[in-house]
């Protein structure tokens, strides 16, 4: 399925087939066509005369549908499908969801298990058709393995240059005047935008929220209630806006464990330092006063500079807790940043190596 307004067009003109589930009802609810996705992409058959395929996937494209003996197929995964393999967490029943959401979310894996079940074997049955898999992060690559059993290399996704700019001089007395905190993604539960709500409220400190989703009433909710200084800035359109909220924040936050972590990188592409959970693909962006910070996971990223040796970008706070975010927050509020230096190091993140990274994957597959 494509939706144009959710992708701005970018697809338009170029889509040569889509599944029987590109209906706007479908779009708009898709999580209740989730047992139908397998036959969705199974129904989609590549042309025998294609020598090769490039899947980018987060659920049901690495299934496709394809000569095996005229063609090859290098799939790039995002995230191993969540809602087959996390279902508690990407469908959540704790006390801390609201009791409507809680029932639903509870109700959905209960009747739907049979659903699940179903859609996880298929989803480890299509991860074993590509010829190579690729994973966006160290992170991603364990859980490829761990799930589906097999070996993918590491190919960071990119980071547009449009992003790769630090703030004019005013800009910065712009930023330490208003001094806000930012958060930005889609607002789902996982995204944990919950618990920087709570800890702003603590800590009187203003916060802007950029990102809609299905938990916005419920993050208004709750801001409402703790008296929190937040402000929802709903969906940024423009990214000449976006970059600027980046370049003007204090800090940047990014409160759950992330595949990768793409508004992370970006945000440090515009020189803002970084307050992130420390687990998940948040380890291999940021640097933790000048030490590629590994302490949930399971060892440093190669460091390739002296830049990166020397200078901090972030700091990280070790469990989801809000105690944990404000101590965190207090902390960086006494750190100074050369913003300029975290905006170079976020270049290892730049178009350039992503190409230089799908290509080199490439041609080792077609070389086998």
């Amino acid at each position: 399925m494509n939706d144009s307004d959710k992708t701005m067009k970018h697809y338009d003109g170029r889509i040569a087939k889509t599944s029987f589930l590109d209906f706007q009802f479908a779009r708009d609810h898709h999580r209740l066509f989730i047992p139908f996705m397998p036959m969705a992409i199974r129904g989609i058959q590549i042309p025998n005369d294609v020598d090769l395929i490039i899947s980018d996937s987060a659920g049901f494209g690495k299934g496709i549908k394809y000569n095996k003996k005229t063609t090859k197929h290098l799939c790039y995964i995002h995230t191993p499908l969540r809602y087959a393999w996390e279902t508690k967490n990407y469908f959540p029943a704790g006390k801390q969801i609201l009791s409507l959401s809680r029932l639903k979310n509870l109700s959905l894996r209960i009747l739907g298990a049979p659903a699940f079940w179903f859609v996880r074997w298929f989803d480890y049955w299509s991860a074993q058709q590509p010829n190579r898999l690729v994973a966006n992060s160290e992170y991603i690559a364990d859980k490829v393995k761990k799930y589906y059993g097999r070996l993918a290399e590491v190919v960071y996704p990119p980071v547009s240059d449009f992003w790769f700019s630090t703030p004019s001089a005013s800009s910065r007395l712009k930023a330490d005047r208003s001094s806000y905190y930012l958060a930005a993604g889609r607002l789902l539960h996982y995204k944990r935008f919950d618990l920087i709500i709570e800890a702003f409220a603590e800590l009187k400190f203003p916060l802007k929220i950029a990102g809609t989703g299905p938990e916005l009433s419920s993050l208004k909710l709750i801001s409402s209630q703790l008296g929190a200084p937040v402000e929802f800035l709903g969906f940024v359109k423009g990214d000449d806006e976006l970059r600027e909220l980046y370049q003007n924040a204090k800090a940047f936050i990014m409160a759950n464990e992330e595949d990768f972590g793409l508004v992370t990188a970006e945000a440090q592409a515009c020189g803002t330092p970084v307050i992130a959970y420390g687990r998940g693909g948040s380890l291999e962006i940021i640097n933790k006063l000048g030490i590629k910070n590994k302490e949930a996971g399971d060892g440093p990223r190669v460091i390739t500079s002296e830049l990166e040796r020397s200078t901090p970008t972030g700091i990280f706070f070790n469990e989801q807790t809000p105690e944990a975010l404000v101590a965190a927050v207090k902390k960086i509020e006494v750190l100074e940043f050369d913003r300029e230096k975290i905006s170079d190091i976020a270049r290892q993140f730049n178009i350039e190596n992503f190409k230089n990274g799908v290509n080199d994957a490439v041609q080792k597959l077609l070389g086998e």
